[in-house]
């Protein structure tokens, strides 16, 4: 575990434990019906656990070390975990067995909560390498220098992932999800960020939430893109991500070269018409797939798990600039691009994720 943070000050820390509070009163409301009672809320250097519930003193207790050198997501995590052994205790009054035993777990599969007792929560599915490997591979034959060759195999790479999930869904059997934060922490979430969730969750088939988070060192709150499926899915959504940030960013470093602009007064409605362009892309694909036969309907499963995981939801609408002349022009290059590994250039997203087991 980390050692504690200097830079962590005495009022950084009273507003930490402030937010962890609130964060313990939202879930209340959102999973657990406002039934429990509001309990001490600390931090503690002890490094053998990132946080734990204390029946005797009615005190859940971080690990100040954890707080602070992992994401806000992973905290928000573990918080619910212990929620739910307050919840065990004072609400359902199980004293007969084990922390972790079966009414803990049954609970905790309820909600949508990780139950395990050790580690910070992780994925409990296996990775599909067989699918990943393929689909890497096709994206690496979609970086070819000729369009037609490129454009086949984005589309190939693409029914790939649609089969695999036809497949899976066809079969009834009970899939896993996790779920992944994608980009840093922002205060307002720009428009072209809204059109690539929108990507995401209408054709990668994973679903994508606007979640709230907090970062201990500077005060402030922020927000990041949660996205959720299962692990293949969510692996391949989170290079889409990357690949879609970074190509926004080169797309507008050759637009003002070509056009000798030299501010950047246009670039995030540039950054917006190019995510609107793929879009646009994708859909066409879309309409050409569904003519097949090949309608994706959607994955019980995963909705269900949402509905779990989120249960106070709303919907926020994107709008595109669509009368800016850096909408107009970055919306025709998105229509152009194609999706393909690697990127060398890693815009404001960075370098994106490899496509491959441990990622």
């Amino acid at each position: 575990m980390p050692e504690t943070h200097p830079e962590l000050t005495k009022e950084l820390e009273t507003l930490l434990v402030r937010e962890l509070a609130s964060e313990w009163a939202r879930m209340n409301w959102a999973h657990f019906g406002r039934r429990l009672r509001t309990p001490v809320v600390s931090l503690t250097d002890a490094q053998s656990v990132l946080a734990r519930w204390i029946r005797a003193t009615r005190a859940i207790e971080f690990s100040r070390g954890f707080v602070l050198a992992r994401p806000w997501g992973e905290v928000v995590e573990v918080l619910k975990h212990e929620m739910a052994h307050q919840y065990v205790d004072e609400w359902l009054s199980v004293s007969d067995e084990p922390s972790h035993g079966p009414t803990f777990q049954k609970l905790c599969d309820a909600l949508g909560i990780d139950g395990r007792a050790t580690g910070t929560p992780e994925a409990d599915t296996k990775v599909e390498p067989r699918v990943v490997d393929r689909i890497r591979k096709l994206l690496s034959l979609a970086a070819s220098e000729n369009q037609h060759e490129a454009e086949a195999a984005m589309r190939t790479a693409r029914k790939l992932m649609l089969d695999h999930n036809l497949e899976e869904v066809a079969s009834r059997e009970r899939r896993g999800y996790v779920h992944a934060h994608l980009g840093e922490p922002t205060g307002r979430r720009a428009d072209h960020e809204r059109w690539l969730a929108r990507i995401l969750s209408d054709h990668f088939f994973v679903d994508a939430i606007v979640v709230s988070v907090y970062r201990p060192l500077e005060g402030k709150s922020g927000s990041v893109l949660e996205i959720i499926g299962t692990e293949t899915n969510v692996q391949m959504a989170s290079y889409v991500y990357d690949f879609l940030r970074a190509a926004a960013a080169r797309l507008w470093k050759e637009h003002k070269a070509k056009t000798g602009l030299r501010a950047d007064r246009e670039r995030l409605s540039f950054y917006s018409g190019v995510m609107r362009g793929f879009l646009d892309k994708l859909e066409a694909e879309k309409k050409q797939s569904d003519a097949t036969g090949l309608v994706w309907a959607g994955d019980p499963g995963l909705d269900a798990h949402v509905r779990k995981r989120h249960p106070r939801t709303r919907t926020v609408t994107t709008s595109g600039r669509a009368h800016a002349d850096g909408y107009t022009r970055g919306r025709e290059a998105g229509r152009e691009l194609v999706l393909h590994r690697p990127v060398t250039n890693g815009g404001s997203g960075g370098a994106p994720k490899r496509l491959g087991r441990g990622e």
